[in-house]
């Protein structure tokens, strides 16, 4: 998504030039590109698929919504396998309209995991659920911390569920380095991802994740907290963001590269 003006060649491509080996993907374009085809052009290109986002939106209250929600996930999952990840990225959905009980949804998103966690293991895939902001919690993730995402992930195996640790939404909390350390040591880091806080947001605050060292967060101080915490694994940085995505997709591929090893400790990229 950091790079969403490229097609998925043209990424494949630009990840070559750049020396970047692996690559996180979001579904709508694997969709619109097909999921057989990227699998063939990731083979192809020698590029590994870190993660796919997203699955989730867990909190209906409807039971044909909730169908049709464990559905899309299932599929999620088969995806997730067919382009060689094990790890499906959770942002697990907002409020229902009319509805103002964030337990309630909370308690919706762990029976839904009680159904797609096994489902996920028999093929291979780990699920990683993602606290988002808090700006977020009414229309797109009731999940607004990393404690929240682990009190849910801990209720199943580490191997089936876990969290995903992004700094964009978690750089607040004073609370978060604490529960880095608690989902290191339970095996349940299962995927990181970078984004700076610049302000002021942009209106909708949807696309207002700054490029690295833009602002106002320490990336290293936060890689550290994970590295710490036992994770060896990759490191992401998603970033969405009008003014990148207006501008040519393999310099912005390169800047961000050169921001990465400027910023982010020494380690696992």
């Amino acid at each position: 998504m950091t790079v969403r003006q490229l097609s998925l060649p043209e990424l494949a491509e630009a990840c070559g030039e750049s020396g970047i080996g692996q690559v996180g993907l979001w579904r709508a374009p694997v969709q619109a590109y097909g999921v057989d085809a990227t699998a063939k052009l990731i083979r192809a290109t020698g590029l590994t698929v870190t993660t796919l986002c997203r699955g989730g939106f867990l909190t209906a209250i409807d039971p044909s919504e909730r169908a049709e929600a464990l559905a899309d996930n299932r599929r999620a999952v088969h995806e997730a396998a067919t382009l060689g990840t094990d790890t499906l990225v959770l942002v697990s959905g907002g409020l229902p309209p009319g509805t103002r009980d964030l337990g309630a949804a909370r308690e919706r998103i762990a029976d839904a995991l009680a159904e797609l966690a096994p489902y996920a293991e028999n093929h291979g895939v780990r699920l990683a659920v993602e606290p988002l902001h808090p700006m977020y919690a009414a229309d797109r993730c009731v999940v607004s911390t990393l404690a929240q995402a682990l009190d849910l992930a801990e209720r199943f195996p580490a191997h089936q569920v876990g969290v995903t640790v992004d700094t964009y939404h978690i750089w607040w909390d004073d609370q978060a380095p604490a529960q880095i350390a608690r989902a290191g040591a339970g095996g349940r880091i299962h995927s990181v991802q970078l984004a700076d806080w610049v302000t002021p947001l942009p209106e909708g605050v949807l696309n207002g994740r700054g490029q690295i060292g833009d602002g106002a967060i320490d990336m290293r101080e936060w890689t550290g907290y994970v590295q710490a915490a036992g994770y060896t694994g990759p490191i992401e940085v998603e970033l969405f963001n009008e003014g990148l995505w207006a501008r040519d997709g393999r310099e912005v591929l390169a800047e961000t590269a050169a921001r990465f090893a400027e910023h982010v400790a020494p380690g696992p990229s």
